[in-house]
């Protein structure tokens, strides 16, 4: 009996460490996997910070003009699409890459904020390739309630 109890205790067990940051990636390139070639053709570079009074979002668009651009916003949620054409060329069949790393085609982007934003009071500015949101926080409903 002993022996037996032995092997259970010998078998190679493998124990990784969970890495949060390698699940989402790997869920990440599934959801590409499933999205297939419809997918956007580029994903600009977006940061998003917050100060006492606002949210602010900075996104590198370079080549797009404001006509190029939407912003939606509902709620806690903002949303900006676009979409950049090709590099010039591109369209010329004789024309031979040899690397290409701008991305251009549409794109999406959508970030839900830890607070709501007043939807109403939302600015937005694109100078020299960089389109700077600025998202006021929603003061906080309060009232005093009599008691009857």
């Amino acid at each position: 009996m002993a022996e037996a109890n032995q092997t259970c205790y010998d078998a190679d067990v493998a124990f990784t460490r969970w890495d949060p940051l390698r699940d989402l990636l790997a869920l990440h390139d599934q959801i590409g996997q499933l999205v297939g070639t419809d997918a956007p053709g580029w994903t600009p570079p977006v940061d998003l910070y917050e100060t006492a009074a606002d949210f602010v979002l900075t996104a590198e668009l370079p080549g797009l003009t404001r006509e190029d651009i939407e912003i939606h916003a509902e709620g806690d949620r903002i949303v900006i699409r676009g979409e950049r054409a090709a590099a010039p060329g591109r369209d010329v069949p004789c024309e031979q890459f040899h690397r290409v790393e701008r991305g251009h085609g549409r794109f999406s982007r959508t970030f839900v904020l830890p607070d709501a934003i007043d939807v109403e009071a939302i600015t937005a500015d694109l100078k020299d390739g960089l389109l700077t949101v600025t998202m006021p926080k929603r003061a906080p409903a309060t009232r005093r309630i009599e008691v009857g």
